[in-house]
C-alpha cells in the first residue's frame, strides 16, 4: 500500500475529516428537524376548531354538511379535553338554524352531547367516514319565503369488526346573510 506522506497525505486527511464533519452536522440537523416537525403538529381537533365561520362559512349546503361531519368525527373519534369538546360544540351550534337552536338550552345540548359521546365510546364506535351527496345532488327548493336544500350524507360507523352505513337526510335554510344552516337531519329508512 502506498503511503501519503507530505502535503498530499495532509489534504486527503482534511478531506476525509470535512466529510466527516459535513455527515454529523447533516445527521444532527436531521434529527432535530425530525422533532421540530413533531412538534408543530397539530391535532385533528384543533384543525378542526381553526375555521373561522365569522369570516370563514361554507358557502355551499355540501360544505356545511361536510364541516358538520368533521366535528362529528371529532366528537366521537378523538380524546377532546372539556375546553375543546365547548369550541367543538360552539362551532356546531354556529351551522345550526336559529330555530334549531331554540330547542335546548346550551346546558342541555352539552349534557346531550356529552351522554352520545360516552354511548359511542362505552360501545367502541367510531366513526370511520362520511361521505355527502355531490353539489349536483343537491334539491333546492322554496317554501314560506326561504330558500331550502336538502341532501344525503352517508356515515359509515364502525365497532370492531362490525360496519354500518348510515344514510341521513339533511335539510338547510339559508339565513338573511345567505348562509345556510341546518335546520335538521334524520336517518332515512332504507
Amino acid at each position: 500500500m502506498p503511503k501519503f506522506k507530505g502535503l498530499k497525505g495532509v489534504l486527503i486527511v482534511l478531506f476525509l475529516a470535512v466529510l466527516l464533519v459535513i455527515y454529523y452536522y447533516h445527521l444532527s440537523n436531521k434529527t432535530k428537524a425530525g422533532e421540530e416537525e413533531a412538534d408543530n403538529k397539530i391535532s385533528v381537533v384543533q384543525e378542526t376548531l381553526q375555521r373561522n365561520l365569522t369570516t370563514n362559512y361554507p358557502s355551499t349546503p355540501k360544505e356545511v354538511v361536510k364541516y358538520f361531519g368533521q366535528i362529528t368525527k371529532c366528537y366521537y373519534n378523538e380524546e377532546v379535553t372539556e375546553e375543546e369538546l365547548e369550541a367543538l360544540a360552539k362551532q356546531m351550534l354556529l351551522l345550526y338554524d336559529d330555530e334549531l337552536v331554540s330547542y335546548k338550552t346550551y346546558q342541555d345540548y352539552i349534557f346531550d352531547l356529552n351522554s352520545d359521546i360516552t354511548f359511542y365510546k362505552t360501545n367502541g364506535y367510531t366513526i370511520v367516514n362520511y361521505v355527502p351527496s355531490a353539489s349536483t345532488d343537491v334539491f333546492y327548493f322554496e317554501e314560506d319565503g326561504f330558500e331550502w336544500a336538502r341532501l344525503y350524507c352517508i356515515f359509515t360507523i364502525k365497532s370492531g369488526k362490525y360496519r354500518k352505513d348510515i344514510n341521513e337526510v339533511f335539510v338547510l335554510r339559508k339565513d338573511e346573510k345567505s348562509h345556510w344552516r341546518i335546520f335538521g337531519w334524520k336517518e332515512v329508512d332504507e
